[in-house]
């Protein structure tokens, strides 16, 4: 199947879990076989995380676009990725949203993707080298949160980091299976919201997973 079919199944396949049309919009211009290594081009639509270094993964098609579409943005949305990976989904992100803060621990894949974004055209993304603290302090609150490896727990840290009314979208469990959450940070409280099943890579740091 070559890469046109592959696409256009995907999208039929995605309409019928995936209901904003922005997303949809965004998803199908952004071009997803950008960011795979060339040994995995052909599979640049299955609907299927694929390896990108660093023992990193691009993630489903589906998964990125539910975590999207929960994230409600618009054009003025300052929002927050911890995990920038292959960069595919920051250019979701930035398509969408005002302002973009993206955060990689692997030096690697932190220079390969910012030099396809820039490359492709995008302005409006920021980049930044994870520390032991998880986000990026500097320049919270942020209206969104996408964090797209797995914690424990719901970080506090994250939460510190959203603006009231925020949404902050994460996998949470075990090392090995996840629940798909979206947390909506209130005046005294979160609203916890389950979206799907799903499996991510450890997120590492502070308020998270240890290296071990």
């Amino acid at each position: 199947m070559d890469l046109t079919r592959s696409k256009e199944e995907l999208f039929r396949r995605l309409r019928r879990d995936i209901s904003d049309e922005r997303v949809l919009d965004v998803m199908w211009r952004v071009p997803r076989e950008l960011f795979v290594p060339a040994l995995n081009y052909s599979y640049a639509y299955d609907d299927r995380p694929l390896p990108i270094g660093e023992g990193q993964t691009i993630s489903q098609p589906f998964i990125v676009a539910l975590m999207t579409q929960a994230l409600e943005l618009d054009d003025e949305s300052k929002v927050l990725e911890l995990g920038t990976g292959s960069g595919y989904q920051t250019a979701i992100l930035a398509e969408l949203a005002g302002q973009v803060f993206t955060v990689e621990r692997f030096p690697s894949l932190a220079k390969s993707a910012e030099t396809i974004l820039n490359n492709i055209g995008y302005r409006n993304i920021s980049f930044h080298l994870a520390s032991k603290a998880l986000g990026w302090l500097d320049n919270a609150p942020y209206d969104a949160i996408l964090v797209t490896a797995a914690a424990p727990k719901v970080p506090q840290a994250l939460l510190d980091q959203l603006k009231v009314g925020g949404r902050l979208v994460i996998p949470v469990g075990s090392r090995w299976e996840q629940t798909l959450l979206k947390v909506i940070k209130r005046d005294k409280e979160t609203e916890v919201n389950q979206l799907t099943s799903c499996r991510f890579v450890p997120l590492i740091g502070q308020d998270a997973w240890g290296e071990d």
